[in-house]
């Protein structure tokens, strides 16, 4: 496998894994990024992690294509049930959620303990990400953008450490990001100018409903954060 074959999206997480390091690659589907990792010598031991029937068997064919049986391991388990403690140093998580990524971490809490650094890459809902490497002591060093078959995804690399260190406005970072607020790129841009503009439509619809307690609610967390991008566009 050559990095041609590896997803743009895929090569920025590759990118953030320090040479030598062994690897867990979380939700690995076809197990791509474990073999791009071992074929180009980034990492000699790599766990390919699967909880799906399918994509466990995908991944399994993957790494016997490649002949790589005997530095990718492919195991089937929900999450972070497929390392063991002191097992890896970096883990990949990509292609999910933000809240099923959290999930998956607060789940194996306990198997991050050795862990030198987690590479993280949310569809959607970063913030959760965010929020739980605040939560649970991890720094977050460094965030990527990326625009692949016109959608944007970001990355989030993190290492344990200060996880206040990278925040000057916490809650607009949060929701943003603290490194690529300073960058402030066209994907960046665009990105937050298409939410912005699904926030209002949501408002717009909000104010013809009954106006309970909770839908007043919403509307008000609705327009704290078109404030908060309106401030940074």
């Amino acid at each position: 496998m050559n990095k041609d074959q590896l997803s743009k999206r895929l090569q920025c997480v590759v990118s953030y894994i320090p040479k030598g390091y062994s690897l867990a690659d979380i939700g690995s589907d076809h197990a791509y990024l474990p073999c791009y990792a071992v074929l180009s010598g980034i990492s000699s031991k790599t766990i390919a992690g699967e909880v799906v029937e399918g994509p466990y068997q995908s991944a399994k064919q993957q790494v016997m294509n490649a002949e790589l049986m005997d530095r990718i391991d492919v195991r089937k388990g929900d999450g972070l049930e497929v390392i063991s403690k002191g097992e890896v140093d970096c883990i990949t998580i990509a292609g999910m959620g933000g809240t099923l990524i959290s999930s998956i971490l607060e789940k194996g809490k306990k198997k991050l303990e050795g862990v030198k650094r987690l590479i993280l890459q949310p569809n959607v809902q970063a913030i959760n990400v965010r929020k739980w490497l605040l939560d649970n002591n991890w720094r977050l060093i460094e965030e990527e953008i990326v625009e692949e078959n016109e959608k944007i995804y970001e990355i989030l690399v993190a290492e344990k450490g200060d996880p206040m260190q990278p925040y000057n406005q916490l809650e607009l970072e949060l929701l943003v990001g603290p490194f690529l607020l300073k960058r402030m790129g066209s994907s960046f841009i665009r990105k937050w100018k298409w939410e912005k503009e699904q926030w209002e439509k949501i408002l717009t619809n909000l104010e013809k409903t009954e106006q309970t307690k909770e839908i007043m609610q919403k509307q008000r967390e609705l327009q704290q954060k078109i404030q908060m991008i309106e401030g940074v566009l």
